[in-house]
């Protein structure tokens, strides 16, 4: 198969001030937005553990082994703190790069084959698209987890369509060995499984005799298999060897095997979940994606359209009949999806879904800031009781309708004010940007001090305590109280002198018949210094 490549592979210019700025938007007010529990509390513990400990070989959660991912993302937190000091910013830096590295790969690949405009409206859908704004910021293993596929899937699709046996087409497929044995590194067995699935689709619709080949010369090159094996294998049998059968236990049967056979945490959903989630996760570009799926014939008949849609829909069956559903699990068939949209996006579209497209990118500001402002502390629905505590805050509304309303007069300008200078899908890409500044920098901040600050107040009041004490969390599950206290913080009864993070709403009920005293309550939690049930009759209960 030949590769048919539209323009030069160099890249210009623009792609690289569009780069630059997709980073910047990436890296804005990244520090001054709270750790959100539980998933980046969780990484972020462990990470603070496994430097506080100085074993970089295993991974604990208040003092607890931590089966739930291999070892990469630890090791990037942990340099990145090594060299920012512990903090937000350091903590969320690997998973802005790993995203940003994410869509420039998108656009990159795109260029050669659609030209520059549809790489820039590609990449731009993968880092502006509402679910990879969540993960792409986020303290968690999925960015990095999304470049590693991404970038596997591609170069698996160079080494198909270059000239067999050629230089290009050995150089595709060793690096795609590579980027396998990081993901099995980052998260394990789904690293091989989206991508080999990808490529095996693809190849099984060609003739017999082609396919066999193909699979051969995929299966046979020893050298990637080396590759993949000398990144993920050392550590694999690290683990083994000092933990055995609990290893085996706790990552592959139990976060593997079992969130798809089962119910995990209480993640489940039905078939038609992802039919749902996929929609939002893409908002802006949903309506766009709209139009990819009416062309889906056209597209099926092009080989490349072939692949792409093959990758996406194998994410979209095979996650949609896992017992665990989590909505990022559809983001690994967002990559494929991204590159349609861009390449769509360049090309005819009809004037209703263009002006329903503008028209949602102008209104999604306001929209996404309207509905954070309607979320009240005593809204119907909101549940449990400590989130309505939380979000009892006073709702500050100036600055973040102004910056909705901002948002969104820059998305008309673009798409409105700069024609006929720039292309419509530059227009959209302008545009987009816009909202993505406004998501990280208004909206995240927003959410983040709501829901999370009392934790982080909660653990500045526990450090300010004369003395060394350990402190307990006690009915709750809140990782980065462990963070900011900067100490193990177990999820356990206090003992007399502890001090323990505890529901306000659940304090008399857990502390019955005990005495304790309040050192510092902030919207539904208090933290407390348990002095124990003997002590209760001899002190008054505040």
């Amino acid at each position: 198969m030949a590769p048919e490549h539209a323009v030069s592979a160099v890249p210009g210019w623009r792609l690289w001030a569009w780069a630059v700025v997709l980073l910047l938007v990436g890296l804005a007010r990244l520090g001054d937005v709270p750790l959100f529990d539980v998933d980046e509390g969780a990484f972020s513990e462990a990470t603070r553990e496994m430097l506080a400990s100085g074993d970089w070989g295993h991974t604990t959660l208040n003092g607890e082994p931590r089966w739930d991912k291999p070892i990469l993302t630890y090791w990037l937190q942990a340099l990145s703190v090594r060299a920012f000091g512990l903090g937000e910013f350091a903590l969320r830096l690997p998973s802005v790069l790993a995203a940003w590295s994410w869509a420039v790969a998108v656009a990159l690949f795109a260029r050669p084959r659609w030209g520059e405009a549809a790489a820039l409206a590609a990449g731009t859908v993968v880092a502006t698209s509402l679910g990879v704004l969540v993960i792409g910021r986020a303290a968690t293993a999925d960015a990095l987890l999304n470049l590693w596929l991404a970038l596997t899937a591609l170069d698996l699709w160079r080494h198909l369509e270059a000239e067999r046996g050629s230089p290009a087409a050995r150089q595709a497929l060793w690096r795609a060995g590579l980027w396998l044995g990081l993901g099995l590194l980052t998260k394990g067995p789904v690293a091989v499984l989206v991508p080999g699935a990808a490529v095996l689709l693809f190849i099984a619709g060609e003739p017999r005799a082609v396919w066999r080949e193909r699979l051969v010369t995929l299966l046979g090159d020893g050298r990637a298999w080396a590759l993949m094996l000398v990144v993920a294998v050392p550590w694999y049998a690290y683990a083994l060897d000092r933990h055995g059968q609990a290893f085996i236990d706790g990552f592959f049967i139990r976060h593997n095997l079992a969130r798809y056979g089962g119910t995990l945490e209480g993640h489940g959903g039905s078939v038609g979940y992802y039919l749902l989630v996929l929609p939002l996760l893409m908002l802006p570009w949903t309506p766009v994606l709209g139009l990819v799926v009416a062309r889906v014939r056209g597209l099926w008949r092009e080989p490349l359209g072939r692949y792409l849609l093959g990758w996406a829909g194998f994410v979209l069956a095979f996650f949609s009949l896992s017992g665990t559903k989590l909505p990022h699990y559809a983001l690994y068939g967002l990559t494929p999806l991204a590159l349609l949209v861009g390449q769509a996006l360049t090309g005819p579209m009809p004037d209703g879904l263009r002006r329903v497209f503008a028209g949602g990118l102008v209104v999604l500001p306001l929209a996404l800031v309207g509905g954070t402002l309607l979320v009240l502390p005593n809204a119907p629905g909101v549940q449990p009781p400590l989130y309505r505590a939380l979000l009892s805050a006073p709702v500050e509304i100036g600055g973040l309708l102004g910056a909705g309303a901002l948002a969104s007069a820059w998305a008309a300008w673009c798409l409105w004010g700069t024609r006929p200078a720039l292309p419509w899908s530059e227009s959209a890409v302008s545009a987009a940007l816009g909202l993505a500044l406004l998501v990280n920098a208004a909206l995240a901040p927003w959410w983040g001090e709501r829901l999370q600050a009392p934790v982080r107040h909660a653990a500045e009041a526990a450090r300010q305590q004369a003395g060394p004490v350990a402190a307990v969390q006690w009915g709750l599950h809140l990782p980065s109280f462990a963070v900011y206290l900067q100490q193990e913080a177990p999820r356990r009864a206090p003992r007399p002198g502890e001090l323990a993070l505890v529901r306000t709403d659940q304090l008399a009920t857990l502390a019955a018949g005990g005495h304790w005293q309040v050192v510092h309550a902030e919207r539904g939690l208090s933290l407390i210094r348990w002095q124990g049930a003997a002590a209760a009759a001899a002190a008054p209960r505040p």
